[in-house]
């Protein structure tokens, strides 16, 4: 078994624990491979170990390794943050974005999803720590943001994405992953997903309802920020 193999085997089994724990449906829990910075062909080793959900974070380089991919039937999921001037190919070439945290952002995307694809499914990015360096609306924001991007033709609203302040309490992970379950509640309007938890804190997200845990490097191994991230 390859190394990715292996470390998908491991990731499952966490995965499959957190859920017996706190009493989830497995079938509700998915894992999105965070695959930026890594090369294609360890996105074709993953998929060959059965995933096909993977999440980019630069766009020109995601947009190199789906075309080295054609051939793979691959679900591609847009992670990182979005300029204005890149939500044309975003809105071409992705199934899900998990990273809207504006108005304007959400309404190009819309208007430029090619008419033959189905809608793009969205997450709303919420800044749930309150953090500087963090993308996101804050939690005042969402409910206006939400109720506008739901009524966008060509977008489903899916439900929202945080990424909050990292820490090894996990009293305070439970805290972070709680809040954004409660936002989304309290907006009541039909969301499914919950698009939280990371290598170091997948058990509490799940516990806490993710129905996405973004997985990176326990998949991959360390990431090499020395090349082009586009």
């Amino acid at each position: 078994m390859s190394t990715i193999a292996e470390n998908i085997a491991k990731v499952g089994a966490r995965i499959r624990e957190a859920a017996q724990a706190s009493q989830r449906n497995l079938a509700d829990i998915g894992l999105l491979a965070v695959s930026k910075t890594k090369p294609a062909d360890a996105i074709r080793e993953a998929h060959a170990a059965g995933l096909r959900d993977f999440g980019e974070n630069y766009l020109q380089e995601a947009l190199e390794k789906q075309a080295a991919l054609s051939d793979l039937a691959l679900i591609w999921h847009f992670i990182g943050p979005i300029q204005s001037n890149k939500t044309r190919p975003i809105a071409e070439h992705f199934d899900w974005v998990h990273s809207v945290d504006r108005l304007k952002i959400a309404q190009r995307l819309s208007d430029q999803r090619p008419a033959h694809l189905a809608p793009l499914n969205i997450c709303l990015q919420v800044n749930v720590s309150a953090e500087d360096s963090k993308s996101g609306c804050s939690p005042e924001e969402l409910p206006e943001l939400a109720r506008a991007v739901s009524a966008l033709p060509n977008l489903k609203l899916r439900g929202l994405m945080a990424i909050p302040e990292p820490t090894d309490d996990v009293a305070a992970q439970h805290a972070a992953f709680a809040r954004l379950r409660q936002l989304r509640d309290d907006l009541a309007l039909d969301l499914d997903t919950l698009s939280m938890g990371m290598s170091h804190d997948l058990e509490a997200a799940i516990a806490e309802g993710a129905t996405w845990v973004r997985i990176g490097t326990a998949l991959f191994g360390a990431r090499d920020y020395g090349q082009p991230t586009h």
